[in-house]
């Protein structure tokens, strides 16, 4: 019982945290809503009046023309208050949306790493769309609703008390089997939102990797996973439209009840004269407008509790911890500072299983540093850390001797990735993602160093021509000629290149060899290499193995003094190696064609 009552001070904490700042326009249309409440509610009073002047004779015009007035005047202040609820509901889904979108923007990447993209993608849509509704259906109708209800009451116990008496009995029993649907309906709308998010989840995971979908035949295995998924969603919203079925005969039955009770009861009173005809048509008609106020209520309680199972939802992912900016105490260092500098960084994904162990590197300005190391050494979890994708668990990684905020860093670290995405759009809108604005004359300039130019003229619309969903229109050599040029169009200081020969004939591999060279006299370069003679130009080779350097130098002095590296570099390109001076060195067949990672830098 503790545990509800809990939840039920959470929940309302949520909903008012959540209404902040949109709480006069509620106010408005829930005034807007009374308004027409009580235009209702003078109606049936005037009625009874109209009927007692016909009794004696009298056509009431008078009254009748201020009836219609009323009808007219209702319509359209109900009209008001739906347009004001609607619009408010609107506005908070927007601006929810826009909190959501960019808290997850900022979500820290060892976190999004453990999350599934469809079900946040759920959230941050369908879930905000529920709490529209709930903005919609239950705060100024509620609030309305509940007013009415006690005017309509008041009306009724003025016309006649025992009448009243009879109608709350009836009303009290509907009212207590209410109560039960609603709280089944807060279990029930969280567990179908949920399956929703599954579904959604399920089906995102499918068509980002389609083509290895169909390439491993694997169409019947999935499409059988989104039915299942799709039939837990189907009866976990059956059981919530179960529960809200319930609601409607139930006020249905206590409306058709009640209003035959009246008419019975009525009747005998206006026969013993205990009332008159026109006092009981006014109770009936009053009694119309009971179940009104009602339903609402029922409707805002309902939408409560969808609601709150959706906003706990959003809340789950708005309290998913984010990238912040911290100051760090760094030692200086005496002389000029190398652009990048790892000091003593021990990091893993997983706590308790550290990939890079105290690992310690400089790459200064001018130099070629590169990395050789087998797979799982480190190579890539070193480029993620250098990007700032992740923190250290202990140590530092400092640009210039600096420790940066994350913009500051990123806009001075470049990065071109090996599967090189693309993002839907034109490539005109590609190459200057994150660059802001850029001159066509450096775009053309650009474009010649990558060697896109005959790409851009053999496109139908140039630059631009949609590339499609991550750029899947263009061949993957085309994708990542792409990537390095948005990368230069950034400017940056440091140039992060995950084997970016890997999608290149040998024509294009020299033009872009040529082109880095360029580019070297104005940033610096770090490559991620499978290749082997991209190494030899190295000024110092690291030799990474455990998550540390277990051997450095430059190619010819490790080529005399490491067998490990001579082995590798005898291997070429291929070709399995082992340190037999190291027992416990892996096998290399591992390895990617030998995988070299290479550091570049003026």
């Amino acid at each position: 019982m503790s545990d509800d009552r809990s939840t039920d001070r959470a929940r309302w904490r949520d909903l008012r945290r959540l209404t902040r700042g949109y709480r006069r326009w509620i106010g408005v249309s829930a005034c807007l809503s009374l308004l027409g409440s009580a235009l209702a509610l003078a109606q049936p009073l005037l009625a009874g009046r109209a009927v007692d002047e016909a009794a004696g004779g009298r056509v009431p015009w008078t009254v009748c023309a201020v009836l219609a007035a009323l009808f007219v005047a209702q319509a359209f202040t109900l009209a008001l208050a739906r347009y004001v609820q609607a619009r408010t509901g609107e506005t908070m889904t927007r601006d929810l949306r826009r909190t959501v979108t960019g808290h997850l923007l900022r979500v820290r990447l060892s976190v999004l790493d453990r999350v599934r993209v469809g079900d946040v993608i759920a959230r941050a849509c369908g879930d905000t769309t529920v709490v529209k509704m709930l903005v919609a259906q239950s705060l100024g109708t509620g609030i309305a609703g509940v007013a009415g209800l006690v005017a309509v009451v008041a009306v009724l116990g003025w016309l006649d008390r025992w009448l009243l008496t009879l109608v709350v009995v009836l009303f009290g029993v509907a009212v207590g089997g209410l109560l039960l649907v609603v709280r089944r309906l807060r279990r029930a709308s969280r567990t179908a939102q949920a399956a929703e998010g599954t579904l959604l989840a399920d089906l995102e995971r499918v068509l980002g990797g389609i083509r290895t979908v169909r390439a491993c035949r694997a169409e019947p295995v999935e499409h059988a996973r989104l039915t299942r998924a799709a039939g837990r969603a189907y009866r976990a919203n059956l059981r919530m439209a179960r529960l809200v079925a319930l609601s409607g005969p139930t006020n249905d039955l206590a409306v058709s009840g009640a209003f035959l009770a009246v008419l019975l009861v009525g009747a005998g009173r206006v026969a013993t004269g205990e009332t008159s005809l026109g006092r009981l048509v006014a109770f009936t008609l009053a009694m119309t407008y009971l179940a009104a106020p009602i339903y609402e209520i029922f409707q805002a309680v309902s939408a409560v509790q969808q609601g709150s199972g959706a906003l706990h939802r959003i809340n789950e992912v708005l309290a998913l911890p984010v990238e912040r900016d911290s100051a760090v105490a760094v030692v200086p260092m005496r002389g000029e500072p190398p652009v990048l500098e790892f000091r003593d960084v021990w990091f893993g994904y997983d706590p308790g299983r550290p990939v890079l162990r105290g690992l310690r590197l400089t790459v200064p300005d001018r130099s070629v540093v590169a990395l050789v190391g087998p797979s799982g050494a480190g190579k890539s979890t070193v480029f993620a850390l250098a990007e700032r994708f992740y923190e250290p668990d202990r140590g530092s990684v400092l640009l210039r001797g600096r420790y940066l905020p994350y913009d500051w860093h990123r806009a001075a670290v470049g990065l071109v990735e090996q599967d090189c995405p693309l993002l839907a759009g034109t490539l005109r809108e590609n190459l200057l993602y994150g660059s802001g604005p850029v001159e066509d004359g450096e775009v053309a300039r650009i474009l010649t160093i990558t060697g896109l130019t005959s790409v851009v003229e053999s496109l139908p619309y140039g630059l631009d021509t949609p590339v499609g969903e991550r750029g899947d229109r263009l061949s993957g050599g085309q994708r990542q000629r792409v990537a390095i040029a948005r990368c230069l169009l950034a400017r940056p200081q440091l140039i992060l290149l995950d084997e970016p020969t890997a999608h290149l004939d040998p024509d294009s591999e020299q033009a872009l060899a040529a082109a880095l060279r360029d580019v070297a006299k104005v940033c610096a370069l770090v490559v991620i290499a499978h290749r082997f003679s991209t190494v030899r130009s190295a000024d110092r080779v690291l030799v990474v193995d455990g998550g540390v350097v277990a051997a450095e130098g430059t190619h010819d002095e490790l080529m005399g003094s490491n067998p490990y590296y001579r082995r590798l570099a005898g291997a070429g390109v291929s070709g399995s190696v082992r340190d037999p001076g190291r027992p416990d060195a892996p096998d290399c067949t591992t390895w990617t064609n030998g995988e070299v990672t290479l550091w570049r830098q003026s």
